[in-house]
């Protein structure tokens, strides 16, 4: 694949799901040589009006409609350098959204798209950013609701339980995308985690969120049974 496409192309993928109230995902796949690579891409409603669009990916114009239906998309979160792909396309198509980058990954980004802001100018009662002990290269969320929090991260924890084709599998085993339960992936341990303790103290804050519900990730399945145990598991894994 291109660093980042020059034109709306849309690529396999299911129909967005309302996973929580005003919290749409939609899992979508990467063509591959032998598969297909998942990723996810989580759409926010902002109390004002309008959305939030977290690792963007191109749907088809019937799902694109209902994203539109909660009012124009008006911030762009690209949460780290190897989610800018779509950034561009989405861009040229909401030419008034703002694009949002973690400060380490700002420059990356802006080889596809024009950053507007490297920290929370969201600014949604409801909506909290967070900077990923990983060399401030990755964003994380949460998002609050009547019926819990969700946890919203990318590539610092990996859930690929169904690989599609041999070349998708290969790939999510050899680096550690959670094949077989959540996992922090080894490409991103040895490539963007400077501070392994430091994480793992993050994940085990996070964990303390008193009515957390879910965790959505970047490339794969949500984590909705035991999501504090889930996060206390991968921080003892950081030890």
């Amino acid at each position: 694949m291109p660093k980042f496409l020059e034109q709306w192309t849309v690529q396999p993928h299911e129909a967005l799901e309302e996973i929580d109230d005003g919290i749409l995902t939609v899992a979508g796949e990467i063509v591959m040589p032998l598969g297909r690579f998942p990723r996810r891409m989580t759409v926010v409603r902002l109390a004002g009006g309008g959305s939030l669009i977290w690792s963007a990916i191109a749907l088809n114009e019937r799902e694109m409609k209902r994203i539109e239906g909660w009012g124009e998309p008006r911030f762009l979160i690209v949460p780290n350098q190897a989610h800018r792909l779509d950034s561009r396309i989405w861009k040229q198509r909401y030419p008034a959204i703002k694009v949002i980058a973690p400060p380490g990954a700002r420059s990356a980004v802006e080889e596809a798209v024009s950053v507007d802001a490297a920290s929370d100018v969201v600014h949604d009662p409801q909506i909290g950013f967070h900077l990923v002990e990983q060399k401030a290269q990755e964003f994380a969320l949460t998002v609050q609701r009547a019926a819990g929090t969700t946890l919203i991260v990318n590539d610092s924890i990996g859930h690929v339980r169904h690989p599609h084709g041999i070349g998708a599998w290969i790939m999510a085993r050899l680096m550690g995308f959670g094949v077989s339960g959540p996992q922090v992936p080894r490409v991103v341990r040895r490539m963007m985690i400077d501070d392994p303790k430091g994480l793992a103290r993050q994940f085990r804050r996070w964990a303390e969120i008193p009515d957390l519900k879910r965790i959505i990730v970047s490339h794969g399945e949500p984590i909705a049974g035991d999501p504090a145990g889930a996060l206390r598991k991968l921080a003892a894994s950081l030890d």
